[in-house]
């Protein structure tokens, strides 16, 4: 038996990058798949591969920010597979700037994606997991589910040109922190992993050539200076930047029931760099 077999898990932001890697590497331990992206055709394309893979998944299109997501998102999983184990707060991007050129669109964009977004879904999801913990409390049976937030070592550390950035991981840090409060009643885990610098667009195009994402009909300039990543690299105590592969099995350690006595911690994952 597979350390997730059965269990429901929802990855928002997964129709790419470190998002795809996590589905993918809960899909292989037996997780049943609710995925997320903006664009339809990458979201589907997960789809598609834990399905190839011989698992299941569903995807739900669409923004986490919008004002519907979180309860669609989450009735996907109810209405899909019967209910909810696993919740990983993947979803977000970057839009940087020092704090005197920084725009109100801007701070409340990433705040929304960051910190808004997960407070939403998780909100969302509490009546699914109050729901599933009462009924099997009176079955006299302990099943632990499982919450992972995506958060960064710039929440601790800060970076130049991410006080927006920087604030909303700090927060999720906080939420991350009172809701393993809140949910313990539910043998619910609550966790963040805290990513360094990993392989991703956002970290390796070069920002001076000119690379953008698309969010809510804006181009938004991302990337890192390849000059700057080669000397930040030496700086990492195992010489390199991570892959999303690595970055997922930290967010699968905090899903596999050897978490089940961890919860409110803040797993950095960064190659030694913090």
């Amino acid at each position: 038996m597979s350390t997730l077999d059965g269990k429901v898990a929802l990855v928002t932001g997964s129709g790419r990058g470190i998002g795809r890697a996590i589905a993918l590497k809960l899909a292989a331990h037996g997780a049943r798949l609710v995925v997320n992206g903006l664009d339809p055709e990458r979201a589907e394309e997960t789809a598609r591969l834990v399905k190839s893979a011989g698992g299941e998944a569903v995807a739900v299109i669409g923004d986490v920010t919008d004002d519907t997501f979180a309860e669609r998102f989450v009735r996907a999983a109810v209405d899909s597979y019967g209910g909810a184990d696993i919740m990983v707060n993947n979803a977000g991007h970057t839009w940087d700037g020092v704090i005197q050129k920084m725009t109100d669109e801007q701070w409340d964009m990433i705040l929304d994606v960051h910190l808004r977004a997960p407070f939403r879904l998780l909100r969302a999801l509490q009546p699914v997991i109050s729901t599933q913990a009462k009924e099997e409390r009176a079955r006299g049976v302990r099943v632990h589910r499982k919450i992972v937030n995506v958060s960064s070592i710039t929440a601790a550390g800060g970076n130049a040109g991410q006080v927006n950035y920087a604030a909303a991981k700090a927060g999720l840090g906080g939420l991350t922190k009172t809701l393993a409060k809140e949910w313990a009643r539910y043998n619910v885990n609550v966790n963040a992993v805290a990513f360094g610098y990993i392989h991703t667009r956002l970290t390796t195009a070069a920002a001076d050539a000119g690379s953008t994402i698309k969010v809510g009909g804006r181009e938004i300039r991302v990337g890192v200076n390849p000059d700057f990543m080669a000397r930040l690299e030496q700086l990492i105590p195992l010489g390199r930047m991570g892959t999303p592969q690595e970055a997922a099995g930290a967010v699968y350690l905090l899903c596999t029931p050897d978490s089940d006595y961890i919860t409110g911690e803040i797993l950095v994952c960064g190659g030694g760099y913090v």
